[in-house]
């Protein structure tokens, strides 16, 4: 009985000391993620290198530039009519929407300067049909030994002081559209092209002047008329810097209107700024497009889609595989498991969750597509530390 009580305890006691040598059995160290330069490591036996991983890019054509943009008249075809005389508006000859030929009256003023520019034409006039009737007695004179030769010489420079004269106040009113001979001060307000009157800002007995500013457009003076070939439009648009290298004068652009996408009209860029707006840091491009129809209106806000000209194939990344640091963006490379390279990239517009990667990327190199941002993490971590 006491030898079976003594192995029992030397039993325990066997069990307490092996129990205790378990609990003072060190527990394996698990290894550290490192950074090297612009390489992370995470070793093989560490639980985070399960939570990265790679893939190679799938190769696709560059997504089109997708814009936003606004429609306006073209100017190349479009002018804003102004009076260059003070007057009264005597009568309104078309109203906006009217189809007119290049000359036709727009408006007719009484203006007490027009009307002293057409007495000056005339005026002139009748002074060179004077100094030509001169010229011709005092030459008869000359010829008969009845006049000297200064009166001569007086009499041609007269008359060739009157010709210019008379030519300039003529071109004068020429270029104002005068008609008749006349002089009863109305002025006839014309338009310089063919097409259709958009814009009127005036009405009958209307004061106007030549430097008047209407009332709501500061610093800005309103034509009173504006006139424009409607089949021809302009749309504009602000680019960011990072778009800016793939447009160039001739690049094909398509137009939808946002309350109708499936309506789209071909056109072209024409001009592309040399400078950045310093205020929003965005690139002024124009392009040009035809509206036969006349569906489309000055100030639509439209959707722009635009091809780039290399539509040689590029790789493409998910989303999630690329992040911003500052104004620039980095993917991160598998060199071998469990190290990655950080590398700085150009990316283009994003479609249907990929983006394409224009440059800092050789093909086939697999790229990391989950836990970008944690090696990020470490490698700032370690930056800072």
């Amino acid at each position: 009985m006491i030898g079976s009580r003594r192995a029992a305890a030397l039993l325990l006691f066997v069990g307490a000391l092996l129990a205790g040598c378990e609990r003072a059995r060190p527990v394996a160290a698990v290894s550290e993620p490192s950074v090297d330069g612009l390489r992370v490591r995470i070793p093989r036996d560490s639980p985070q290198l399960g939570a990265v991983g790679a893939e190679a890019p799938r190769e696709a054509r560059p997504a089109a530039l997708r814009l936003n943009g606004r429609l306006a008249w073209d100017e190349n075809a479009t002018v804003r009519v102004y009076s260059p005389f003070a007057g009264r508006v005597t009568r309104i000859e078309v109203e906006p929407g009217q189809r007119v030929e290049a000359g036709a009256v727009l408006a007719r003023l009484a203006s007490s300067d027009y009307g002293e520019a057409e007495a000056d034409a005339r005026k002139s006039a009748s002074d060179l049909r004077l100094a030509e009737r001169t010229l011709v007695r005092v030459r008869d004179l000359f010829e008969h030994g009845a006049a000297a030769r200064k009166d001569l010489d007086a009499a041609e420079a007269d008359q060739a002081r009157a010709r210019s004269e008379s030519q300039r106040a003529a071109a004068r009113l020429a270029a104002y559209g005068a008609e008749g001979t006349s002089i009863d001060g109305s002025f006839p307000l014309r338009t310089p092209i063919a097409g259709v009157v958009v814009e009127r800002n005036l009405g009958p007995g209307q004061e106007v002047r030549p430097d008047q500013i209407l009332a709501g457009t500061p610093q800005l003076a309103a034509p009173l008329f504006t006139v424009t070939d409607p089949t021809r439009l302009w749309v504009m648009l602000d680019v960011s810097e990072h778009d800016a290298p793939h447009l160039r004068a001739g690049t094909p652009l398509v137009v939808r209107v946002h309350l109708d996408p499936s309506q789209a009209v071909a056109g072209r860029v024409e001009m592309v700024s040399e400078f950045l707006d310093p205020t929003t840091r965005t690139l002024r491009v124009r392009g040009a497009l035809p509206n036969a129809d006349r569906k489309l209106r000055a100030e639509m806000l439209v959707r722009v889609d635009i091809e780039p000209d290399d539509q040689a194939p590029v790789p493409e990344v998910p989303v999630a595989a690329v992040f911003l640091q500052g104004e620039k963006h980095f993917v991160y490379v598998e060199e071998e498991p469990g190290s990655f390279e950080r590398r700085e990239v150009a990316i283009g517009p994003e479609r249907d969750g990929w983006l394409p990667v224009l440059s800092g990327l050789e093909p086939g190199r697999r790229v990391v597509t989950r836990g970008a941002i944690l090696l990020e993490k470490i490698f700032q971590d370690s930056t800072a530390s």
